[in-house]
């Protein structure tokens, strides 16, 4: 698939879910973003705000397998990667997949559930693949988690660890609406669900041409000398306790990649990686308690480190060209 061709269908995604996600347009923009670079998504938010509603409405704007997990504290992390069960007629074990199983999958309020089914995930999401019972078992292409998480004070939540968090490509957090759209909602939803309208607008075999095409968009030498510099000042910077990792970097520029071809480019810019900073690294770092204080939420402490780190980065010669 050529780049006129991705932006096209990409545009006809957006407006697709934007027919039940009002208001919401870098939310959206993002979230398609890691689809198209093969990641996996955050959505961080209070209650009622869509977070779910955004989840749905984009795995059903493609024509793709799609399963929803809703993550509770007694989910067993067989529910979510399979188990073996004994036939009685051929005398084996025969592996019966859990909800992994998927090509988009809905991790609804991932925070709820124990550590160890948390766990669960790390491996599908690194290797896109499952180890149950000394075998392993591979998932389907493309594979990407959507999962919604409240914030950690809320009642009943427990904190992802670290390794977890580093596993998402971006976070995005929905906010709540403004006064147009939320009067829109009251209208729109007044009756009927907009979820039950959606239907997909693009193949699988073209969101597989989409993923394709974003992998050969350029990045030059520059630009992924910016990458590492912005990535690498996260680990020196006095105001945070834990850097970002390399997979960090890697999955900054994908993303970046995806983004470009949104926007028609077969080649990176600066920008792209400045304006995806926030929502890749924000949520792998750890502000140091000297920073933190009495913030309950280090969540806008560390976008506006992060912020901060951007704009005191040089940008190298040569990187806002194209091949």
């Amino acid at each position: 698939m050529d780049l006129p061709a991705v932006e096209a269908a990409a545009r006809a995604i957006i407006r697709n879910v934007e027919t039940v996600i009002d208001g919401k347009h870098t939310a959206v923009t993002t979230a398609l973003t890691v689809l198209l670079a093969q990641g996996h998504l955050l959505i961080e938010d209070v209650p009622g705000v869509g977070k779910t509603m955004l989840a749905k409405a984009l795995a059903k704007s493609v024509h793709c397998t799609v399963s929803r997990v809703q993550f509770t504290p007694d989910l067993l992390p067989s529910d979510v990667t399979g188990v073996s069960v004994f036939n009685q007629v051929d005398r084996r074990f025969e592996f019966k997949p859990g909800a992994i199983f998927a090509n988009i999958v809905i991790g609804d309020e991932i925070n709820r559930a124990s550590p160890k089914t948390q766990s669960a995930l790390l491996e599908c999401m690194e290797e896109r693949q499952v180890t149950v019972d000394g075998s392993t078992y591979l998932l389907p292409l493309p594979f990407t988690v959507v999962a919604t998480q409240n914030p950690i004070e809320m009642e009943g939540t427990y904190a992802l660890p670290e390794a977890q968090r580093d596993r998402f490509m971006a976070r995005i957090s929905m906010g709540y609406p403004d006064t147009e759209s939320e009067l829109m909602m009251l209208d729109a939803r007044d009756t009927s669900s907009p979820l039950a309208g959606i239907e997909a607008v693009v193949s699988g075999a073209q969101l597989r041409g989409m993923m394709t095409a974003v992998q050969r968009v350029f990045a030059s030498p520059a630009v992924k000398e910016y990458t590492v510099s912005l990535v690498r000042a996260t680990r020196d910077d006095r105001d945070l306790r834990l850097g970002a990792s390399p997979r960090a970097t890697l999955q900054l520029i994908r993303a970046a990649k995806a983004q470009a071809a949104l926007h028609g480019r077969d080649y990176v810019l600066p920008d792209d990686i400045d304006s995806l900073a926030v929502a890749v690294l924000g949520h792998r770092l750890v502000a140091s308690s000297r920073v933190l204080g009495h913030h309950q939420d280090s969540g806008p402490v560390v976008d506006d480190i992060v912020r901060r780190i951007v704009a005191a980065t040089p940008v190298p010669v040569g990187a806002t060209g194209h091949p």
